[in-house]
């Protein structure tokens, strides 16, 4: 006998093969999110503190608060590029949580409108390739009231 473990069944069948298109596509669109926010976050707090802000405690809170924000579309993206289930989770809340920034975006009357328009179709795209099923199933994510081994 080995004392090593055998993989679960699902790990190795989601881990054999090409990653979908989909997959590769839904993980570069979170990690665009993550990286936009993430430089929305460094202007924010270099303006908070280089510049002169009206408030500068609320600056640099704000730049903080988007930088950390950045983590959750990051942190996805990996692990959606890794095959791992769990990051399709925080993929579709951080594309549930850009619809309506998207909205407010688009009720602006400046050159915001352009900028809320790519977010809603970002997110929209991203949220349906984390539905489809190519995507569900390349991660190993079970449907509702389905067993392990995918019978009811």
């Amino acid at each position: 006998m080995t004392s090593q473990n055998p993989a679960p069944a699902a790990e190795t069948a989601r881990d054999t093969g090409p990653r979908p298109a989909r997959l590769t596509a839904a993980a570069a669109l979170a990690a665009l999110e993550g990286l936009a926010l993430a430089v929305g976050g460094a202007w924010i707090l270099v303006e908070g503190l280089a510049g002169e802000p009206d408030d500068r405690g609320s600056a640099v809170t704000g730049g903080i608060t988007l930088i950390v924000l950045a983590l959750l579309p990051l942190l996805a993206a990996r692990g959606l590029l890794k095959r791992r289930g769990w990051s399709r989770g925080p993929a579709v809340i951080t594309q549930i949580m850009a619809l309506p920034v998207a909205y407010n975006l688009l009720q602006a009357d400046s050159v915001a409108i352009p900028a809320g328009i790519a977010l809603a179709v970002v997110a929209v795209t991203a949220l349906v390739l984390l539905v489809n099923p190519a995507t569900t199933q390349a991660l190993g994510v079970k449907g509702p009231g389905r067993a392990q081994d995918g019978k009811r």
